[in-house]
């Protein structure tokens, strides 16, 4: 009896790593059917990041421990029983009119993103401190109600702009050929010995379906590429993560951020990325980063 309970665990075990190794191997993208959780917008120039919870690096994605004794919250202090509006994690809407507000005031100096990351925490931080608020760098009552009393309703343009502003570099982009890639900032710029040559805005997976994080190297490439999974077209696909791919998407051309890719980097700019697609060879860099 136990030696027919372990050919069964070993039988239940390979079905698991097969499908595991299929599903890694192939070349999927294309726009995805369940849409991100991120702010939609009419503008063809916002971008939506993948979720929080679908990051390994992405700050927020920790979730309470289910083991936590109701003693542990009981004798929480006072400060930790702020109502925030808006802290590290969020993504909504009334993020990006809080950046887009702070960049009115000269303390935000990214696109607006919508996403309530580390640039937006270092911003609220410098915002109460000038304003002798509890410098917590999350949005409390106090802080959301001075910043919309010194600062104006953002205009669509200022909360959608047109080009998505190019975050700074992580080290790791400063060497060699390049495609640097912020999903902070949702740019793309192609760099060469630490020179911005090149720049695109871009989009990511959704939840299920996120782009992965990390220092790749461009496998292959293909300008003609149609999904084997979707069977959607994937024109000027360069390849740097098993069926990930830089590439250019009409669906992110038509509706901009209201959408997400099945874990691909999208461009919407298809003459720039034709451009970029004759210059990037097999083998050139590719990091992807907050």
């Amino acid at each position: 009896m136990h030696r027919l309970n372990r050919q069964r665990v070993v039988i239940r075990t390979l079905g698991v790593a097969t499908a595991v190794a299929l599903a890694a191997t192939a070349t999927a993208c294309g726009p995805a059917k369940s849409e991100s959780k991120g702010p939609a917008s009419s503008s063809p120039a916002a971008s939506t990041p993948a979720s929080p919870s679908a990051q390994d690096n992405k700050p927020g994605d920790a979730s309470p421990s289910p083991s936590a004794s109701p003693s542990a919250s009981a004798s929480a202090s006072p400060a930790s029983q702020v109502k925030y509006l808006m802290s590290e994690g969020t993504e909504d809407d009334t993020v990006r009119e809080l950046q887009a507000r702070l960049k009115q005031l000269g303390m935000f100096s990214a696109t607006p993103t919508g996403f309530y990351g580390s640039k937006t925490i270092a911003a609220v931080k410098s915002f109460q401190t000038k304003h002798q608020l509890n410098a917590s760098g999350s949005v409390d009552d106090a802080t959301w109600k001075k910043v919309q009393s010194v600062s104006k309703k953002p205009t669509a343009e200022e909360m959608s702009p047109t080009t998505n502003q190019v975050d700074a570099p992580d080290p790791r982009c400063m060497k060699g050929r390049v495609m640097c890639i912020s999903k902070e900032s949702r740019t793309l710029a192609w760099m060469i010995d630490g020179k911005v040559v090149s720049t695109m805005d871009v989009r990511f997976g959704s939840e299920n379906t996120p782009t992965r994080e990390g220092e790749f190297q461009v496998g292959w490439k293909a300008k003609d590429w149609v999904s084997t999974i979707y069977h959607t077209p994937m024109p000027y696909s360069m390849f740097f993560s098993e069926g990930q791919a830089v590439h250019y998407s009409s669906d992110f051309a038509a509706r901009g951020y209201a959408g997400a890719s099945h874990g691909c980097v999208n461009v919407r700019d298809k003459a720039k990325l034709s451009a970029l697609y004759d210059q990037v060879k097999v083998g050139d860099k590719v990091v992807v980063y907050w």
